[in-house]
């Protein structure tokens, strides 16, 4: 009798641990499909939000290209490549693209040679270097309107600091933000006073990440201060350096609220940049479709301009 119970008691188990039909789908399935049920969700939130603020955007612009619209009218004007045409034809574009090439040159090369140097000065065993290191840091969390406002009123020539100092120097400071040769000039420095920080502070880490050993060795080998700079730093920062080139380049060319408080794109368009002629054929003009023509090549030139810079810089720079 109680042999008879316990395989009673025996296959009353066997039943409960076979698994059932639906038991065994769902087994099936997590065997094939692993963790990607729960990596679509975690994902697909960034992902939607990347679809709906970034991509679509970007299509959309496209489609407006080939439009002609004031951005009141309830229907568009279909003008295929009209938009592009007029571009690439039009003398007044031609001048905003010199004028982004010299803002970008200058803002680039500035930003990260004297962030370079900079950094140089800040990464020694000085007192007060964290306070020094905060002051040049500082303009670059602030916003770009408030540094333009700042600087316009250091920049008047009748009350400006930089007359008073002119004045003391025994000359007259010129009007630097409604020259048309220096116009240019000083929205770059201001720029470039705003944005060095970040490149200080990276090349400050990649410097305090490179080996002393290295250092060390090149000073047995003889090397001087300058040959350990360009033998031995030069080449440990040369991925920060590609780095910094990719992303000040795309930053200048985002360059807006600067130049819409320090000139407002002024003298005669002398510091109208590819941004902001964008800006003013879309919001001032009302024409959207040329305005999304101008997006369209500033993005595909951004893309070449930066995969050249990535093919070309890993050619020369070590990762080791």
């Amino acid at each position: 009798m109680e042999r008879s119970i316990d395989v009673v008691e025996r296959e009353r188990m066997a039943k409960m641990a076979t698994p059932t039909t639906s038991n065994a789908l769902l087994v099936h399935l997590r065997r094939r499909l692993g963790d990607w049920p729960l990596f679509v969700l975690l994902v697909a939130p960034n992902l939607l939000l990347l679809a709906v603020f970034t991509y679509w955007p970007l299509v959309y612009n496209a489609y407006l290209s080939l439009m002609q619209w004031d951005l009141i009218s309830p229907s568009k004007l279909f003008v295929g490549l009209e938009n592009y045409r007029f571009l690439l034809e039009d003398s007044e574009f031609r001048e905003v693209f010199r004028n982004t090439v010299v803002f970008t040159v200058g803002t680039v090369g500035g930003t990260v040679v004297l962030g370079l140097l900079f950094a140089l000065l800040l990464d020694q065993p000085l007192r007060g270097i964290a306070l020094a290191r905060g002051v040049v840091f500082a303009p670059y969390v602030l916003s770009g309107a408030a540094v333009a406002v700042f600087w316009v009123n250091m920049l008047n020539p009748r009350f400006g600091v930089v007359a008073q100092v002119a004045s003391w120097l025994g000359t007259i400071s010129p009007d630097w933000l409604n020259h048309p040769q220096l116009a240019m000039v000083a929205v770059i420095l201001v720029y470039v006073w705003k944005n060095v920080g970040f490149t200080t502070i990276v090349y400050l880490a990649g410097l305090q990440r490179i080996p002393q050993e290295l250092y060390e060795a090149a000073t047995v080998d003889g090397a001087g201060m300058l040959e350990r700079f360009r033998y031995v730093t030069l080449p440990q920062l040369g991925p920060i350096t590609l780095f910094l080139l990719v992303v000040s380049t795309i930053s200048s060319f985002q360059a807006f609220d600067l130049i819409k408080v320090l000139t407002d794109g002024g003298p005669v368009n002398a510091t109208t940049t590819w941004l902001f002629y964008i800006w003013e054929q879309g919001f001032v003009a009302f024409n959207a479709g040329r305005a999304a023509a101008a997006a369209v090549l500033l993005f595909v030139f951004l893309a070449a301009i930066s995969f050249l810079q990535v093919r070309l810089g890993e050619r020369r720079v070590s990762y080791d």
